[in-house]
């Protein structure tokens, strides 16, 4: 039998850069969205629900195709041979990428067309298609035609003089194939048709005009089709068949290059829409000469082109939530409480003062976080307010709150990122709107995003001034925080506000980096304490103390910090990951990962929390942060990871992060190959979110 030295002997001969050790976090993410999709066919979650994840998991990938395969594209072409952590080169990547993409689109539109659409029959809620309306229905599909869509309608027809018209990103087109002469005798044989953005892409049949039922819709794409042909007086119109193209949507912003970063953001906007083609979607039903025809128009390969069953804007189907009244067929609403130290006390800061207080969203509700903005807008005795602001939304109370504190002469500065991916036109907007009030608006350092999440206001109390802080892990978006789970914490501690003031500092001043007292920072020390904290935990493990890592977070992609897990398994130390999205870490392997558990919880609420939990001897730490295990989040972004130390409010997430590793009902564990299986337990599954609801319901 090996001795204790042989057997680190062995463990130290393994290479942690074998790229076998990697899963590739493009496919991580499609492994995701497959997740998503698993939601639709869940027949324990509501119906119109079902439609929802289904939605939602067609407008993921048209992001990883807008963001992570247009990336992947450009690499291919500026340096083929540069290959990721995995091995894999961007031509490998592509050819992995196509096959699972083309899998998981024919299984959204089987999903769609044989068991959502006739469930939702069942329900009275019916997609109506062309061959089966009535001649009442048809008779006002026809007038609505004539009077809402024909005046705004412009076909192109394809000849020397109207060449192939820009097409918008992800808009509905139609290509159409034409016999006979206009009026100049020209015959082109084909023409374009773009439908407006305006339009709506599911249209309700009102009852009582056309004898149909409550919830009777037909698609946008169907009426085009079936009245077509009344655009080309005439004509004979032979085919008509609908399409989409997915551009590259990644702004590039050379931040070397600029001056002003305001306007540099603004100039790449404009070119969003008409970025390079990497995806076509296509009628299923095209003919091939056609569709040869639009990938050759588009420079896409084979790979790129989707020929789907139904309508290419599948993620606009989301829109029948909102005009089905039906709420046996949604999700039971839920009231998020208020914690009590603010529910009994309407002073907000004399509650903080008292103790830190913990908000775990939804469940608890983000009207708190307005509230202490809005009291420190009106109160006298507040001096500076100091903001963060990545997302928010357009009617964002907390920015009527920032207007007010400035009008009343408050010294307010925010730090808009303008950055923000598909964000940017909205906070321009904002950024020009607070400008207008006197706000102090700066957009942060260039190179680094600005992805901390931090309030800091500043009160005069007697002779002394008084910090406040609110630190949280998701975006001050009141609409976001209903569906994502955040936690946000408010504190009056000295340490923790002097070091969120040396933060703002950073972002609007100028200067060398200082030394911060409790928080943790990237690009500076976020990282390296991380590292030293596996590390710390490494050292007990060896010591034969108890040693536990527990990190719960949307991605892990960094590769030193995964081969610090690897180290810490390898030592002895349990560590689990409870990860939505991406993970290239693969546990469960021989000699390296076997103490690793991956898991990802797909559920009602969007998971977005990010915790840090270091068993640290058995005094654990634990941490919130706005940071992702990712490079970005490591050395490109402004983050902040904010320790909560009280020990009440540490009890609760760890009483938290324990539910989410006991969920049996949407847990899903990652296997060493990279694939997902869903948790199955005998008996009575258990879900985390459920009892959190239950635990938090106001």
């Amino acid at each position: 039998m090996a001795d204790k030295n042989e057997n680190t002997q062995v463990l130290d001969e393994i290479d942690l850069n074998d790229p076998s050790l990697y899963y590739n976090r493009e496919l991580s993410l499609l492994e995701f969205n497959e997740r998503v999709l698993a939601q639709a066919k869940n027949e324990d979650l509501p119906l119109l629900e079902r439609l929802n994840y289904l939605c939602i998991s067609c407008s993921n990938l048209d992001e990883f195709y807008e963001v992570r395969v247009a990336s992947v594209i450009q690499l291919a072409s500026l340096d083929p041979q540069a290959t990721m952590c995995d091995g894999m080169n961007a031509q490998e990547q592509l050819d992995a990428i196509a096959p699972k993409a083309h899998e998981l689109v024919d299984e959204q539109y089987r999903v769609l067309n044989e068991v959502l659409i006739p469930q939702l029959a069942e329900e009275n809620i019916r997609f109506i298609r062309r061959h089966n309306w009535t001649d009442r229905q048809k008779e006002w599909l026809q007038v609505f035609f004539h009077e809402e869509l024909l005046p705004i309608l412009t076909p192109v027809g394809l000849d020397s003089a109207h060449p192939f018209p820009r097409i918008l990103n992800k808009s509905l087109n139609f290509i159409i194939s034409l016999t006979g002469k206009d009026a100049f005798g020209r015959n082109s044989g084909r023409a374009i048709l773009q439908a407006p953005r305006a339009l709506p892409r599911i249209i309700q049949l009102p009852s009582e005009e056309t004898g149909s039922g409550e919830y009777d819709f037909v698609f946008l794409s169907s009426i085009i089709h079936a009245f077509v042909d009344e655009l080309f007086n005439g004509m004979t119109v032979k085919c008509c068949h609908q399409f989409r193209v997915t551009r590259n949507s990644d702004l590039f912003v050379d931040d070397d290059a600029i001056d002003d970063l305001l306007n540099a953001v603004e100039g790449e906007l404009a070119m969003r829409n008409y970025g390079d083609e990497v995806r076509l979607e296509i009628d299923a039903h095209c003919t091939e000469g056609t569709v040869e025809f639009l990938a050759k128009r588009f420079g896409i390969t084979d790979d790129q082109v989707f020929q789907v069953n139904g309508p290419v804007n599948l993620s606009r189907v989301q829109e029948i939530s909102d005009l089905v009244d039906r709420p046996d067929l949604k999700f039971t609403p839920y009231k998020p409480s208020i914690p009590n130290q603010l529910g009994r006390n309407k002073n907000y800061f004399q509650a903080i003062k008292k103790q830190d207080i913990l908000l775990h969203h939804p469940y608890e509700s983000f009207s708190p976080v307005v509230e202490f903005i809005r009291q420190a807008a009106i109160d006298p005795d507040v001096l500076a307010i100091k903001q963060t602001l990545y997302r928010t939304s357009s009617d964002s109370p907390i920015v009527n709150a920032l207007l007010k504190a400035a009008r009343a002469g408050k010294e307010v500065t925010v730090v808009i990122e303008l950055r923000a991916r598909f964000d940017e036109k909205a906070n321009i907007t904002l950024a020009a709107k607070l400008q207008d009030a006197a706000v102090h608006v700066v957009y942060g350092v260039v190179g680094y995003k600005t992805h901390a999440k931090m309030c800091l206001v500043v009160r005069k109390e007697g002779k002394e001034f008084k910090d406040y802080v609110h630190l949280g892990t998701g975006n001050y978006h009141p609409n976001t925080a209903k569906f994502y789970t955040d936690y946000g914490l408010f504190s009056s501690n000295r340490e923790l506000g002097e070091d969120v003031r040396k933060v703002f500092v950073q972002l609007t001043s100028l200067g060398k980096v200082t030394k911060l007292n409790k928080l943790l920072q990237s690009p500076f020390t976020l990282h390296k304490s991380l590292l030293e904290k596996i590390d710390r935990e490494i050292g007990f493990a060896k010591k034969g103390k108890p040693a536990k890592i527990i990190i719960k977070v949307n991605s892990v992609v960094e590769i030193k910090l995964i081969q610090a897990f690897y180290r810490a398994s390898q030592a002895g130390v349990e560590v689990k990951l409870i990860v939505r999205g991406i993970c290239s870490l693969r546990p469960g392997i021989k000699g390296v990962s076997e103490n690793i558990e991956v898991r990802s919880i797909i559920g009602r609420f969007l998971e977005h929390t990010r915790v840090y939990m270091f068993e640290n001897g058995g005094n654990p730490e634990v941490f919130g942060a706005s940071a992702d295990i990712m490079s970005r989040n490591m050395f490109s972004r402004v983050e902040v990871c904010f320790p909560i130390e009280k020990k009440q409010l540490k009890e609760r997430v760890l009483g938290d992060l324990k539910a989410y590793l006991k969920d049996s009902a949407g847990s899903w564990i990652m296997q060493s190959d990279g694939s997902y299986k869903q948790s199955v337990v005998e008996g009575e599954a258990y879900q985390a979110q459920a009892a959190l609801m239950e635990q938090f319901s106001g």
